[in-house]
C-alpha cells in the first residue's frame, strides 16, 4: 500500500507530505484546491511524462517520492529480474530538473522510466472519470476476462511463442525471397564459375608466366650477353682469370715478407674461384636460353585469357578472379541448400503453429468460465449501485487466425434498462452509467488481482442521492480488503472513509500554494456539512452530515 507520499516544487506545491492510511482514504477540498496536483505527482513516479513548466519554483528540481509497503512477494521476481534489492518498505522516487531531465529511482537505485513504470503498474492502479472511456478498448476488455480467467502463466508462454512465430515467419518470408532472387541470377552465376573454373587459375601463375614471357620474348639479348660476359672471363687473350691468375703469381713471390700481402693473396686466390664460377653459371645460361616460338605462343595465349578475364570482371589479379570463383560457388552451394532450409523452417512453423493453437483453446476454454464469472459479479455490482436492470455481456468471438492474445476477441456489450438489447457501451451508457460500470469493473479487477492500492479520481461524476450511497458502500467494501484512496465531491462517499484529507490553497506573500491535512472526527463533520449545502451549514446540514459519518 501507499504509505506517504512526499512532493517538492510541483505546480502549486512547495513541499508537501501525506500519510494515508489502510482501508478507504477520502481526499476532498473546493473545486481548484489541487486535488487532481496531488494525483498529477503521484502519476510522476508511476512513470508519467514529465514537464518542468509545471514547477512551482523554476530555481529548483522537482522531487516526488512515494513510501510503499509491499506485502505481495509476486513483486519479488519483478525486483530480481532488474537486478533491484526488494524490501517491504519500497521507495519510489523520481527527480525532473529545470531543464526537463528526469531520474528515476527504487530503493535509491537508479533505474530506467519503463522500469519504474512497470513496477508502479503492479502498486497502484489510478481510475479517474476519463479513464472510463478506456472500456471501449478491445485491449482493456480482454485484460479484464484475462485477469479472471487466471491463466497468467499460460497466457505468458503463448505470448512468447507468438513471438517465436512472428520471427520466423519473417525469416522464412526472407529465405523464400532470397532463394528467388537467387535462382533468377542461378544460370548466369553458374556460367560465370564454369568459365573461371575451366581456367584451372592457381595462385601466382600469371607472375611465373609474364617472367618467361619476358626471357624469350629477350632471348638473343640474354644468349648475346651471356656468351661475351663468359669469354671475356674466361676464353680471351687474355682473359679476365688470366689476368687475375697473373696477379696472384706475383703476390704468391712476396707473401712471405708482409702480413698485409698475404691476406691481400688470400683474398685475391678466393675472387679468383667466384669468378670462375660465375664465368662457369654464364657459359651454362648462354647454353640453356632458347628462343620457343612454340612455348611464346602458349604463354601468350595463356596470359590472354588472364588479362581477359580480369577486364571482365573489374579485377586486377588472379587472386581476386579465385576469391570471385569461391564466392560464384558459395552461392551456388547455398542456393542448393536453400530448398532444405525452407523446407526445415516450414515445418517447424507448422509445429509451432499447431501448439500455440491448442495453448489458444485453452485460452479461450478459460476466458469462456471467466466471462460468466465477469458478467455475474459485474451484475451484482451493478445493483448494489442502483442499477437493477443493468445487464453486461461479454461477446467472445473466436478469430480465424492467431494474434498476440490467442483466437479471440471480446466486445463488451451494456444494457442500463429493462428490455433493452445490449449495445457498444460508447452508444448506450451515459456519464453516470459509465462511471458506475467502470466502477464494478475496477471493483472485480482489485478483487482478483491482489493489487494493493487503487485510486478513484471523482468517478462519481453524473451520480447523486442514493445512488451515491451505495457508490460509496461498494468503495467502502473494497477497502476492507485494500487501500483505496478516493478524491470525491460527494458527502455520501466522502463519509463512508476510515481516514479524511482536506486540500486547501494558502495565498502568502502574493503567491498561491496548495496543502492537504487529515481531518479530526469532529472536523468531518463541518466539512461534510459544507459539502451538503454550502458554506456556513445549517443545523440540518450538520445533523445530515453526523448521520452519514454514523
Amino acid at each position: 500500500m501507499l504509505q506517504k507520499i512526499s512532493i517538492r516544487n510541483y505546480a502549486l506545491i512547495d513541499s508537501l507530505d501525506i500519510e494515508f492510511d489502510k482501508g478507504l482514504n477520502i481526499i476532498t477540498g473546493e473545486t481548484g484546491a489541487g486535488k487532481s496536483i496531488i494525483l498529477g505527482a503521484l502519476s510522476l513516479i508511476l512513470g508519467q511524462r514529465a514537464e518542468s513548466k509545471y514547477f512551482f519554483s523554476q530555481d529548483k528540481k522537482c522531487v516526488i517520492e512515494g513510501n510503499f509497503v509491499l506485502a505481495d512477494q509476486k513483486l519479488l521476481e519483478i525486483f530480481e529480474e532488474n537486478d533491484l534489492d526488494f524490501s517491504n518498505e519500497t521507495i519510489l522516487r523520481r527527480e525532473i530538473s529545470i531543464d526537463g531531465k528526469t531520474r528515476s529511482f527504487i530503493n535509491d537505485t537508479p533505474v530506467n522510466l519503463s522500469i519504474l513504470k512497470q513496477i508502479g503498474e503492479r502498486l497502484i492502479d489510478i481510475h479517474s472519470q476519463h479513464a472510463t472511456q478506456e472500456i471501449n478498448d478491445a485491449d482493456f476488455q480482454l485484460l479484464t476476462v484475462d485477469a479472471l480467467a487466471n491463466h497468467q502463466s499460460l497466457l505468458f508462454d503463448y505470448r512468447n511463442g507468438f513471438k517465436r512465430l512472428k520471427q520466423e515467419s519473417n525469416r522464412l518470408k526472407n529465405l523464400i525471397n532470397n532463394a528467388a532472387e537467387a535462382r533468377s541470377k542461378q544460370d548466369y552465376e553458374q556460367f560465370l564459375f564454369n568459365e573461371l573454373e575451366q581456367a584451372n587459375l592457381k595462385e601466382g601463375e600469371q607472375e611465373e608466366l609474364e617472367l618467361e614471357l619476358e626471357r624469350l620474348t629477350h632471348a638473343e639479348t640474354i644468349k648475346r650477353a651471356l656468351l661475351t660476359s663468359a669469354g671475356l672471363l674466361n676464353e680471351g687473350e687474355p682473359s679476365g682469370l688470366q689476368m687475375l691468375k697473373e696477379a696472384s703469381l706475383q703476390l704468391q713471390g712476396i707473401e712471405k715478407f708482409d702480413p698485409a700481402i698475404n691476406i691481400l693473396f688470400e683474398r685475391l686466390r678466393s675472387s679468383i674461384i667466384e669468378i670462375k664460377d660465375i664465368a662457369d653459371e654464364l657459359s651454362t645460361m648462354e647454353e640453356n636460353t632458347l628462343h620457343s616460338a612454340d612455348r611464346l605462343e602458349i604463354i601468350n595465349q595463356r596470359l590472354d585469357l588472364f588479362y581477359s578475364l580480369q577486364q571482365k570482371h573489374r579485377v586486377a589479379s588472379n587472386t581476386e578472379l579465385l576469391e570471385m570463383q569461391m564466392q560464384l560457388e558459395k552461392n551456388l552451394n547455398q542456393l542448393l541448400s536453400s530448398d532444405e532450409n525452407i523446407e526445415s523452417l516450414q515445418k517447424e512453423i507448422d509445429g509451432l503453429k499447431k501448439e500455440l493453437n491448442k495453448q489458444a483453446d485453452q485460452l479461450s476454454a478459460n476466458r469462456k468460465k471467466a466471462i460468466k464469472i465477469v458478467e455475474l459479479e459485474t451484475g451484482n455490482t451493478l445493483r448494489k449501485v442502483g442499477m437493477p436492470n443493468a445487464k453486461l455481456v461479454l461477446d467472445q468471438k473466436k478469430l480465424t487466425e492467431l494474434n498476440k492474445d490467442g483466437l479471440d476477441e471480446i466486445n463488451l456489450l451494456f444494457s442500463a434498462n429493462a428490455g433493452q438489447s445490449p449495445a457498444p457501451v460508447n452508444k448506450v451508457a451515459s456519464g453516470g452509467e459509465l462511471s458506475r460500470l467502470m466502477l464494478a469493473i475496477k471493483a472485480l479487477l482489485a478483487k482478483h488481482t491482489s493489487l494493493p492500492t487503487i485510486i478513484f479520481d471523482e468517478i462519481d461524476t453524473g451520480i447523486s442521492g442514493e445512488t451515491a450511497l451505495k457508490v460509496g458502500e461498494v468503495i467502502s467494501a473494497l477497502g476492507e480488503n485494500m487501500q483505496v484512496i478516493s478524491i470525491t465531491h460527494l458527502p455520501q462517499i466522502a463519509a463512508k472513509g476510515q481516514s479524511h484529507y482536506f486540500v486547501y490553497k494558502n495565498d502568502e506573500k502574493g503567491k498561491t500554494t496548495t496543502g492537504i491535512r487529515k481531518l479530526k472526527q469532529e472536523e468531518r463533520v463541518g466539512i461534510i456539512a459544507e459539502m451538503l449545502s454550502g458554506k456556513n451549514p445549517g443545523s440540518s446540514a450538520i445533523e445530515n452530515a453526523k448521520e452519514l459519518l454514523g
